[in-house]
């Protein structure tokens, strides 16, 4: 049987990941600190597993009790904005847990390593962003996706270990941690409108985004290790129409059938206009369709309702902070 790891297997593209592999006959064992996800989510077919990427030690252990085929690098504190804060913590969980990862998967001998990158690390290049453009990430987070980026390619150059390359963006759907106040804006939307409080944006909700339904993206992660043209690879995925902030407002309101008022706070720093192609990945896994925004939406804001309203809790770990939006140190729930 092949035998597969997905570290933030808890999480929310993890824990689909985890259910696509499970069809797909594979043997899965993940290995979560719960930070930000959940144990619940976790398919009970799977071998869980609490721990970090951190822990080498951990690692080894595990690498060596279950001599993986593959392994599915999810586990991330992904917050694009919160990382210029948390540098070190984001440096440590995003880049040197990859790291740690990366060492065990030559030193076993899997046979491909996938990773989930992100379109941070385009930072403000044109729209629509290209796989062949050369990065420029803008925040820390960035920075480190596109590190470990760059050490799987020299790592295959060196040891021959085979990697696949994703980039997904804003990707939203069932599973979604409703109560992380940093990142994915239609958790945070749905949550805000359950509790009955206004909508938080910031700016004018002129940025633009593609979001991009989890049913669109993880079967192609979980597959990505049987087509062989898609090894040492790079790829974005996720939806292709973007959209404002200030319509995806308008539209989650209608998706979970509540209305709310807009607050619009101080403009933060960040890219306002990020978009790809997916033109490569189309190709390549042989895309034809997608689930448009508003079918998308339906099916988490039902799945949101029955999961209800989640407490969302100030960051613990702040480093830094000078110019932090003052909404993220309220300690709201």
């Amino acid at each position: 049987m092949i035998k597969s790891l997905v570290t933030g297997g808890a999480g929310f593209i993890g824990a689909h990941l985890t259910n696509e592999l499970i069809k797909e006959g594979h043997q899965v064992v993940v290995l979560d600190d719960l930070s930000g996800g959940f144990e619940e989510n976790v398919n009970p077919q799977a071998t869980f597993i609490k721990g970090s990427i951190t822990d080498h030690q951990l690692l080894e252990k595990i690498f060596n009790q279950y001599k993986f085929d593959y392994v599915y690098h999810l586990a991330a504190y992904a917050a694009e904005g919160l990382s210029h804060f948390i540098k070190r913590f984001n440096y440590n969980n995003n880049l040197i847990g990859s790291v740690n990862l990366i060492n065990e998967s030559v030193k076993h001998k899997v046979k491909c390593f996938v990773f989930t990158s992100s379109i941070a690390v385009y930072g403000t290049l044109p729209p629509p962003m290209q796989e062949n453009m050369n990065p420029a990430p803008e925040d820390p987070y960035g920075i480190a996706k596109y590190a470990v980026e760059q050490e799987l390619k020299v790592t295959h150059e060196m040891f021959g270990l085979n990697y696949v390359i994703f980039r997904p963006h804003n990707v939203y759907g069932e599973y979604q941690n409703l109560g992380d106040r940093y990142r994915n804006v239609v958790g945070i939307f749905m949550n805000q409108l359950m509790q009955g409080k206004s909508l938080t944006i910031f700016g004018d909700g002129s940025q633009t985004r593609a979001f991009s339904y989890i049913g669109d993206v993880a079967p192609y992660i979980a597959k990505s290790v049987e087509i062989s043209k898609a090894y040492n690879q790079i790829f974005n995925i996720g939806a292709d129409q973007n959209y404002t902030v200030k319509d995806l407002a308008t539209s989650v309101m209608n998706s979970i059938g509540l209305k709310g008022e807009i607050r619009y706070l101080d403009a933060r720093q960040e890219t306002l206009h990020a978009y790809a192609s997916h033109q490569k990945a189309k190709e390549v896994f042989s895309i034809t369709s997608s689930t448009s925004l508003n079918e998308g939406l339906k099916r988490m804001a039902d799945w949101a309702k029955k999961t209800g309203i989640k407490k969302s809790k100030k960051f613990e770990g702040i480093e830094i902070t000078e110019k932090l939006p003052p909404l993220w140190l309220e300690n709201i729930e």
